[in-house]
């Protein structure tokens, strides 16, 4: 079975699915920019001291880093490099720069769009925010609330964003963003210094309380639908997670005041070579974690792990503490892994090499002594995966399979992962049990030997796949195993369907245990019910043993804080037959301030090539790397990192005409 996935917006700080990163364009292409900061508001008393300064700064790092001045428009800066447009940071300034942009753009090229400013939220009228309210944006001439309008005058609303984005990426021009802002008030405590919160709340902006919380509606927009999400090259950076607040500072006694994100960022992006969107965000969230208010910048998007500025993919490096490295399985590390130690995030000189011990879910040990400075590791050999476990081949009829017997192996003695059944003219992979087709005529996955390939190649190729995907499986499910939680999980999962393919029928609440027929196009709403933040993963298992991303795709942000939802889809393909498939929903419970999780990485063979120390009957081991560490509560251990809902899903062909017309 293929699916394919309808994210639905997030709530997140300042925009959501609005604007990009990118570094998969050339480094020679164009680039252009428009780069925007509003430190004086013309009716709202709300002025900021650091956007001014901000615009220059990230005008004068763009130029740096190979932007010509002449293709690139400020908006509200103290100062400006030669040769660059300048404007005033108005509503109708931002717009027009923006459109002005857009025209010029031409496919390849990369466009750049930086704010520094106030943000907030309204109530959404659109109906396209699960949520139930929309991230807007406060240019200079911004205004309070009206309603006659149902509005924030002047605002720059995350819709009018998306689709000015939307339009670029449609036509191959990659769109790049920075939002030094923010919407959110929770989670907020006074630090009694000189930071300000560059957010405005609803009272702020004289929106009745009534309008403020709006009544949170549904979502009406399906997933899918035009307006809803972008395709493209991007990745988001937002200057602090959703349930924070972003803020500026004088920087010692000049006078001057900067965003505490923006001049992490722009001091980064100076000296980074070589580095990916990544590491530059986890080097600048290392300056900004110390700050005197808890910020921690996020970032999302497919192309995180892309190198600034230019081509090639950039390895991932887990951060040490105490002498381990501050990752594990779920990150895709394997006991045996050779590692490079460094000093920073990203760039520089291995300071020495070690080799992963007692890889646990989310820590790991280095055999021998840590280099002093070493701060980082980065997987530089990863260990061989163990083997899967193969029973000899059964014969279920009288068929030829001599072109299938030299590709058979004799197979293992004992328990074994997978039995090969010769049926049909055919090669039939079943569970451990044996049964062939358990839910229906050709439910158990048969090897199809693809152009090119012969017999052997098209079993090697399945078998490598079935591999990694009963690891994950068997790895999820020892990890979440007897772990119940006082008042339930703190995920919380529902599921609509609709049918497809010209079938009428309206979006309706649906089990897919129950079964599922071709076409079908199912949603998924997974709320967070508990108390701490949680990293959200849904896997898709096909019977083929493929494993499809379901949430996050394309790197997206993926952490729910307490009480928000996030939805993604899938559409049955209309080629279905019968099947018996599962949906993983996994949580990772986290704290505010530690690295994203997201399991997604996992779903691809060639993102962990191996989960060693897992196996059947060896439970006991996984249940060691599940201890936390040594941290108690009143006498109880802290809650389990790893929340599993498994969801099966029975597949169904669909009826035949003469069926479907019987009275």
């Amino acid at each position: 079975m293929t699916v394919a996935l309808y994210p639905a917006a997030m709530l997140r700080c300042a925009l959501t699915l609005l604007i990009a990163f990118t570094a998969g364009s050339p480094a020679l292409a164009e680039v252009r920019a428009v780069v925007v900061g509003v430190g004086d508001y013309l009716y709202l008393d709300a002025d900021l001291q650091g956007p001014p300064y901000d615009a220059a700064l990230m005008a004068e790092v763009l130029v740096a880093r190979g932007v010509d001045p002449a293709a690139m428009q400020v908006l509200g800066a103290a100062a400006v490099p030669p040769g660059v447009v300048t404007g005033a940071p108005t509503r109708a300034g931002i717009l027009a720069a923006l459109a002005s942009v857009a025209t010029a753009a031409r496919p390849g090229d990369t466009v750049v769009f930086y704010f520094s400013g106030h943000g907030a939220q309204a109530p959404d009228t659109s109906g396209d925010e699960a949520g139930g309210m929309d991230e807007i944006l406060l240019p200079a001439d911004a205004k309070g609330w009206s309603g006659a309008a149902q509005a924030v005058e002047n605002a720059l609303v995350d819709d009018t964003l998306h689709d000015w984005a939307a339009g670029l990426l449609a036509r191959q021009v990659a769109v790049v963003g920075v939002i030094d802002a923010c919407h959110s008030a929770t989670g907020f405590r006074a630090i009694g210094g000189a930071g300000v919160p560059r957010s405005l709340s609803a009272a702020g902006l004289g929106m009745p309380e009534a309008g403020a919380d709006a009544g949170k509606p549904e979502a009406t927009i399906e997933p899918g639908a035009v307006g809803q999400r972008l395709a493209g090259d991007f990745v988001f950076l937002y200057a602090s997670q959703s349930d924070q607040r972003s803020f500026e500072y004088p920087v010692g006694d000049s006078g001057v005041w900067h965003g505490a994100f923006t001049l992490g960022l722009t001091n980064v992006l100076r000296t980074a070579t070589g580095a990916s969107w990544a590491q530059v965000l986890a080097a600048t969230s290392d300056t900004m974690v110390q700050g005197p208010a808890r910020q921690v910048p996020e970032g999302e998007g497919p192309l995180l792990d892309r190198v600034v500025f230019g081509l090639g993919q950039s390895a991932l490096r887990h951060r040490l503490a105490d002498g381990r490295v501050a990752a594990g399985l779920l990150a895709g590390l394997t006991e045996g892994s050779e590692m490079a130690l460094y000093a920073a995030a990203a760039g520089g000189d291995p300071l020495g090499r070690a080799v992963l011990t007692d890889v646990a879910l989310r820590r790991s040990g280095l055999a021998g002594p840590v280099p002093a400075g070493a701060r980082w590791a980065e997987v530089e050999t990863p260990a061989p995966p163990p083997a899967l476990r193969v029973a000899a081949p059964v014969q279920a009829d009288e068929g030829d399979y001599g072109r299938w017997r030299p590709a058979l192996a004799a197979g293992v003695a004992g328990a074994a992962d997978l039995v090969p059944v010769l049926v049909g003219g055919t090669l039939a992979l079943t569970g451990a049990d044996g049964v062939l087709d358990p839910a229906g005529p050709g439910s158990s996955p048969r090897v199809a030997v693809q152009d090119g390939e012969t017999e052997a190649e098209a079993l090697a190729r399945v078998l490598d796949r079935a591999a990694h995907a009963l690891r994950l499986t068997r790895m999820f499910a020892a990890a979440a195993a007897g772990r119940a939680l006082i008042g339930g999980p703190p995920l919380e999962a529902s599921y609509a369907r609709r049918p497809g393919c010209g079938v009428a029928g309206a979006l309706a609440p649906a089990d897919p245990g129950d079964g599922l027929a071709p076409c079908d196009r199912v949603w998924i709403t997974v709320t967070n019910r508990g108390t701490r933040p949680v990293d959200l993963s849904i896997l898709y298992f096909n019977a083929d043993f493929s494993i499809a991303p379901i949430w996050p795709q394309q790197g997206l942000a993926n952490r729910l804080a307490p009480g928000e939802s996030a939805r993604g889809g899938l559409q049955i393909a209309p080629d279905s037959g019968y099947a018996l498939e599962e949906l993983m929903i996994l949580g990772v419970a986290v704290d505010p301030d530690a690295a994203r999780v997201d399991l997604t990485r996992l779903s691809e063979p060639a993102m962990s090539r191996s989960l060693a120390g897992v196996s059947g009957d060896d439970l006991q081991w996984f249940d060691r790397q599940m201890q936390p560490e040594p941290e108690r509560a009143r006498g109880f251990l802290t809650r389990p990192e790893l929340v599993l809902l498994r969801q099966t899903v029975r597949l169904r062909p669909a009826l035949p005409p003469e069926l479907l017309q019987h009275d």
